[in-house]
């Protein structure tokens, strides 16, 4: 199933299945208690992103072929930040430049495949993970270097916290659509122009070992959401460094999920 969430023009929200651009089907019922289709269409006003999380992890590093651009070592363990709940963003809405990105241009892309769990998870196994997952939706796990990497005193946790810095969406796919997250393509487009291509199969830790890992002696709640990595391609890598600038427009692409858009918008006060 493909769950999206959205506003009708009376201003109300529901969770829906797109029709187009402009029109969803309502699905009844809870999120966490089970979504069933009916027969309701509604026009779309505006797409929202399809869970509020009541928690984001991000996992860096989970690509071999990102770490080797990055020249980085191979991580032994998940390279573990989160990223409040204050940097979601919706579908087309803008990702904004902070203004405390005035030492320069900073601010990266970074295409994701976002987990969602449905179910808590605590010392889960391996083996028993992917059935606490709800589904799986695109991410742009936006991120300010300088703040990542020198101004933050060596926590990555600032340059990733800027608001609007985790776009998620458009839809959340069901897992029971998605049985095998390690074969899903990832690409990112910046201005029409492909800027990165991977596959989920490169990841070093896989989505049930990064489940496992997080769930040691830790409660994760339905609702989280886990970044899992991105792949090579990311702005400060290329040479010369591309970053995000004001009117640029990123489009984030999964296989079997489908398209995340935005656009970039000054900093604003």
């Amino acid at each position: 199933m493909k769950i999206a969430r959205f506003v009708d023009p009376q201003g109300t929200i529901h969770f829906g299945t797109p029709i187009d651009t402009h029109r969803a089907r309502r699905l009844g019922g809870q999120l966490y208690g089970g979504l069933t289709e009916t027969d309701d269409e509604f026009t779309v006003t505006r797409w929202l992103a399809p869970i509020l999380p009541v928690n984001i992890y991000g996992i860096g590093l989970n690509y071999r072929a990102h770490a080797a651009e990055t020249g980085a070592a191979i991580p032994a363990q998940p390279v573990v930040f989160m990223k409040p709940t204050t940097t979601l963003a919706d579908p087309g809405a803008p990702i904004p430049l902070p203004l405390a990105c005035e030492h320069g241009p900073e601010v990266d892309y970074e295409a994701e495949l976002a987990v969602v769990i449905g179910r808590a998870a605590r010392n889960v196994t391996v083996a028993a993970a992917l059935d606490h997952v709800l589904g799986y939706s695109c991410a742009n796990d936006v991120s300010a270097r300088r703040w990542q990497k020198v101004d933050g005193a060596g926590q990555w946790i600032r340059g990733k916290s800027f608001d609007g810095f985790c776009p998620l969406g458009l839809v959340l796919v069901s897992a029971d659509e998605i049985p095998d997250p390690q074969n899903l393509a990832v690409t990112c487009t910046l201005n029409g122009e492909r800027v990165q291509t991977g596959h989920t199969s490169d990841m070093i830790f896989s989505i049930a070992e990064l489940i496992a890992f997080l769930s040691r002696d830790t409660t994760l709640l339905p609702g989280t959401i886990i970044l899992t990595g991105t792949p090579p391609g990311v702005g400060m890598a290329r040479k010369p460094p591309r970053f995000l600038a004001d009117g640029d427009q990123v489009v984030v692409e999964i296989e079997r999920i489908g398209a995340l858009a935005n656009p970039v918008m000054a900093a604003s006060a």
